[in-house]
């Protein structure tokens, strides 16, 4: 079986620049996110040899859940300044690797992710999509797995249906479904207020989706519960629709676009640029470095579009 590993880009630029010291170069600039972000994905590489790699970021714009919802993530703070800056220096370097990425306007890179995967349906493809994002738990199934990086960088855990299901008490697909009773404070949607946690799992595991369980109201036992329900009817359909990933996202991309042996060593110049000699020595042992393309980076990059 061969191994795709896939890359919520910005889950884990955000997760390496709080988790690192604040390195720069002499210069003053600043590389802990660079830095984070490529220590744990080159020990993902080497821990799972995949044979295809893609990276999905946000971008600025807002997406169509902003539509939906105008509070949508409003309570989160300003991208501080010192990491913006890293993000298009990540980038020219994934160029540099010859590491294709994607991103869309008006969407979120789960959506692309969850997009990417669902077209990759092959049973002889087996999908990681590496996170610090709980919500992309949704879209495991019987190929497709989530690897969650744990404190620091030595360790991950890997979730398959069993362990989503042990960890959220619902299936995988049932996880918008929950999310649209209990609310999301990170993503700052309340769903049904005066429902917790157990109660949404309970309903889901009996009713098997929001859906169902309005088609079947008079089956809720508790009183209080089913007149929770039909008063924040509409505020938990909304939720499922931001809480849902999306899995048709016009994207255009080839999977053979998309192998991967090892990082280009054109790469290893921009590490270097960086100040960054111990990962440039790391990563580019002699067994470690792929020949030169001669097909251009910019010009595999345009063929996704």
């Amino acid at each position: 079986m061969e191994s795709f590993l896939l890359v919520d880009g910005h889950a884990l630029i955000y997760r390496a620049y709080h988790a690192i010291p604040p390195f720069k170069t002499k210069a003053g600039f600043p590389t802990n996110a660079i830095y984070g972000f490529l220590t744990i994905l080159n020990k993902t590489i080497t821990d799972f040899n995949p044979n295809y790699l893609l990276i999905c970021f946000d971008t600025p714009k807002p997406t169509f859940r902003n539509k939906i919802f105008k509070e949508y993530q409003s309570h989160r703070p300003k991208i501080e300044d010192n990491l913006k800056i890293q993000i298009p220096e990540i980038k020219k370097i994934l160029k540099s690797a010859e590491i294709l990425y994607l991103e869309k306007d008006g969407f979120e890179a789960d959506d692309v992710l969850g997009t990417v995967s669902n077209k990759i349906k092959s049973p002889n493809i087996k999908k990681i999509i590496l996170t610090g994002d709980k919500d992309i738990l949704q879209l495991v199934d019987n190929t497709t797995f989530v690897l969650t990086p744990q404190i620091g960088y030595n360790k991950s855990k890997l979730f398959d249906k069993h362990e989503v299901e042990m960890k959220l008490n619902v299936k995988p697909d049932q996880i918008p479904d929950y999310k649209a009773l209990a609310g999301d404070q990170s993503d700052n949607y309340i769903g049904a207020k005066g429902i917790g946690p157990k109660t949404a799992s309970d309903l889901v595991r009996e009713f098997n989706s929001i859906e169902n369980l309005y088609e079947n109201i008079n089956d809720v036992k508790s009183i209080k519960v089913k007149e929770i329900l039909i008063k924040y009817k509409k505020v938990i359909l909304m939720a499922k629709k931001l809480a849902l990933i999306k899995k048709d996202v016009s994207l255009s991309f080839n999977l053979n676009d998309l192998k991967f042996e090892k990082f280009n060593i054109l790469m290893k110049s921009d590490l270097l640029r960086l100040e960054m000699m111990g990962l440039a020595s790391r990563l580019f042992k002699e067994k470690s470095i792929k020949k030169v393309s001669q097909k251009k980076t910019s010009e595999t990059q345009t063929e996704l579009f």
